[in-house]
């Protein structure tokens, strides 16, 4: 039996769960980890982070979905979120990982959508998933079209870029140059 558990797809914490001091506990230590390869974003604004529980023995059980299958970040984040669990008093924890529904750049949230921005780093498109919907269903409409606009630019707004690399600092963004104000700039990959 779980004492708590937390939304999943939004990682937030559901209405009942917010009575229980520890459940709270864990999943702020957890929210606040930050990412490996994006350290502006928490995993929580990432939307990383599905869940956090804590079974009747006391463990902390956590469920992260990487932003893809071979996520070389992955194995840090696991990492540091047992080290966040541990600074927070928690002293078993399990940490899993849920590869369906896949992550989507949709479940970047707001704050972290507005970080990346600060930060110089263009956000993704909206690709049109649900990130809220918690049916369990997992189907995507896939259709042939156009690769997404150019994303905007981070420093003049400007949405006039081009892409220069598919591939940016990080496995999940891309290399693009302002044309109007000729910076340039990554771009998270929408996904």
């Amino acid at each position: 039996m779980v004492t708590g558990v937390s939304r999943e797809i939004t990682g937030e914490l559901v209405p009942e769960a917010e009575a229980d001091p520890d459940l709270v506990r864990a999943h702020v230590a957890v929210g606040a980890v930050v990412d490996p390869e994006l350290p502006m974003l928490t995993l929580a604004d990432l939307g990383v982070l599905r869940g956090v529980e804590i079974e009747p023995t006391g463990r902390v059980v956590v469920t992260l979905t990487p932003t893809y299958t071979g996520c070389p970040a992955l194995a840090t984040m696991r990492a540091d979120v047992r080290l966040a669990l541990a600074a927070a008093g928690f002293e078993e924890a399990e940490v899993r990982t849920a590869l369906s529904p896949a992550w989507s750049t949709d479940w970047i949230s707001e704050q972290g959508r507005q970080a990346l921005r600060e930060h110089g780093i263009a956000p993704p498109a909206h690709v049109g998933s649900d990130a809220h919907d918690t049916s369990g269903s997992t189907s995507v409409d896939l259709v042939l079209m156009p690769r997404p606009p150019a994303p905007a630019c981070p420093r003049c707004g400007a949405t006039a870029s081009r892409e220069v690399s598919r591939f940016g600092a990080s496995a999940c963004t891309s290399l693009h140059v302002c044309t109007v104000c000729g910076e340039p700039f990554d771009g998270v990959k929408p996904l």
